[in-house]
This record gives structure tokens, C-alpha cells and sequence, in this order.
């Protein structure tokens, strides 16, 4: 496919989970029924009039473009809109050819309800989770949003630290999960993190090791570790980015402050290892200046897998 990424192959899963996504969140807000928000109005319709409200001298064919709807379409909603006395169009002041589109007294009327509604329903939806998960979906949104291009950045805050009690147990539970949800590893890769974990803290040199959490809002979504193999090289190791912060740099932000803290160590080279089908995590190595160094055939965590050792020269990189 022209401009896609090799590395990226859209499987029919991928494309069963985003459709799977689509039908239950359109059954959720109510757009499968009749009107929307219980009013004999469309979901375009009340797009149109939420606009048309809220948009000052808007035109229809900011509208057209804007929405993505077919303009003769377009058109003969808003003459419905008119007939019914809900609209009224004055022309510019600058340029005559421009009519500005404005709700008359009685569209205002129609359309508060329906803006009091929509507001209440998400109310009720959110009011149903806890702060945890409320934050996750917001992030989840967030992610969409970015990744598609409608924000030129996500309006909350990544910030790391290091780790702390409670931050092992979420880090040997979240591998756990999320490489059994999208790989189908058994719980021998959740045994393995839970043993690097408890090395890591039973040996942990503070001058030269570290666990960096991240935490977007105040909410874990990534780890990292670097701890020592020999007096000269560092292992990077359980590097993990939670799904629904994907997008947001959090892997990138996770590695680079890994080698950075890494070259302050006085260390003289990084070494960590990888799977070839985790694609994101080495892209991310790739970027940051690591280089495959060897790869090896083995049956790990229930499946047949390719192993890759990766590295990175920090002197090589600095001079």
C-alpha cells in the first residue's frame, strides 16, 4: 500500500477490534435510534444546529467542509430548518455573497434541551466509573483524537519518577496482562518480569540503576528499567506502554531518559533484549540509535519466537 509502514500489517483482528470498538460506543450514546437524544432530530441535524450555535457567522459551506457532508444535502437541511423557523440567514457585512447562519428564538429553544441532554448523558456514562478508569478513557480519547491528527498535542501531562511501593506489583501484573491480551503469552513471561522485579530491588545500585514510572495525569501508563550487567554495559529491560497511551511519546520519552541517565552513569554501552514481533518497542530502539546485533530462534512464553539483541554505543553516539 502506497506510503504505509512495512513494519504495520493490518490484520483482520485489528480490524474486527475497531469495528467491534465502532458498534458498542455509537450503541452507547444513542445514535442508532431514530433521534437523537430522544428528539425527532438526526445526528447530523443536531451536529448542524450544535455548530450553527455555537460558531459565530458560521456559512454553509464552512459547515460542508468542515462536517464532511455532501453540500446539496447540506442545503436541503437547512431549508428543512428554515421552513420550521429554526434558522435564519443574514448576509455578511463585508462580502454580501456570504450569508452567516444563525438559530432564530425558537431553534435556540430546540436545541438547549438537546445540549442539556447530550451533557447528562455523558454525565451518567462517566459517573459510572471510577476516578481510575475515568482517566484511562479520557486518555483512550485523547489517544484517538492525536493519532489521527485533530490535536496538534494531548492536553494532559507525562511526567516519570522513580519507583516506589506498589509500582513492582503494577509492573509483573500489567506485563502479565497486556503481552497475554495482545501476543497470547502464557504466565511464564509474567514469572520472568516478577523475577528481573525482585532483582532489581533486592540489588539495586542507586548511583547506577534505575525504574522510571510514567504517569500521564497522575495515572501509571509505562515503565522502564536500566539496571547493570558489567562495570561498562547497562541492560535496558521491561520496557511497557500501556495501550490506551499509545501515541502519546511515552516510549520514546521512557528510552531516552534511560540513555541519557545511562551516559551520566559513565556507562560505555547498552544492551537489551527483544522479540521481532514487538514492532512499536523496536522502532522506538531504532530511533534512539540502537543497532541488531543478533537474533536466535526459541520457544518462550507458549510460542515459537525470534529473540533480538540490540545495542547501543553511547561513546560512539556522543563524539
Amino acid at each position: 500500500m502506497k506510503g504505509s509502514d512495512p513494519m504495520a500489517v493490518i490484520s483482520a483482528a485489528q480490524i474486527a477490534r475497531v469495528r467491534a470498538f465502532n458498534r458498542d460506543y455509537t450503541r452507547r450514546i444513542g445514535v442508532l435510534s431514530d433521534g437523537m437524544l430522544d428528539s425527532p432530530y438526526s445526528l447530523t441535524e443536531v451536529r448542524v444546529m450544535y455548530e450553527i450555535a455555537h460558531r459565530r457567522d458560521v456559512t454553509a459551506g464552512e459547515l460542508a467542509t468542515d462536517l464532511d457532508l455532501d453540500r446539496g444535502y447540506l442545503s436541503r437541511l437547512l431549508k428543512g430548518f428554515e421552513t420550521k423557523k429554526l434558522l435564519v440567514r443574514t448576509p455578511s457585512e463585508q462580502d454580501g455573497r456570504r450569508q452567516h447562519l444563525r438559530l432564530t428564538p425558537a431553534g435556540t429553544r430546540v436545541f438547549t434541551p438537546l445540549e442539556e441532554r447530550s451533557q447528562a448523558q455523558v454525565r451518567d456514562m462517566l459517573s459510572g466509573l471510577d476516578e481510575e478508569r475515568r482517566r484511562a478513557l479520557l486518555t483512550a480519547m485523547d489517544t484517538i483524537q492525536g493519532v489521527f491528527g485533530e490535536k496538534a498535542e494531548p492536553p494532559g501531562k507525562l511526567t516519570l519518577r522513580s519507583h516506589r511501593p506498589g509500582d513492582m506489583g503494577w509492573v509483573v501484573q500489567r506485563h502479565g496482562e497486556i503481552y497475554h491480551q495482545e501476543y497470547g503469552w502464557n504466565e511464564e513471561f509474567e514469572v520472568l518480569v516478577a523475577q528481573i522485579a525482585a532483582e532489581f530491588v533486592h540489588k539495586l545500585d542507586r548511583a547506577r540503576e534505575r525504574c522510571w514510572i510514567a504517569e500521564y495525569d497522575g495515572r501509571r501508563v509505562g515503565c522502564i528499567f536500566l539496571v547493570a550487567k558489567d562495570e561498562r554495559t547497562a541492560k535496558l529491560r521491561l520496557l511497557l506502554v500501556e495501550p490506551d497511551a499509545r501515541g502519546l511519546g511515552v516510549g520514546r520519552t521512557l528510552v531516552a531518559e534511560c540513555v541519557r541517565f545511562a551516559r551520566e552513569a559513565g556507562y560505555s554501552k547498552i544492551v537489551l533484549w527483544t522479540q521481532d514481533n514487538l514492532t512499536a518497542a523496536r522502532r522506538i530502539y531504532g530511533n534512539e540509535g540502537f543497532v541488531r546485533t543478533a537474533e536466535e530462534r526459541h520457544r518462550s512464553f507458549g510460542h515459537d519466537l525470534v529473540a533480538e539483541t540490540w545495542e547501543l554505543e553511547l561513546r560512539a553516539a556522543q563524539t
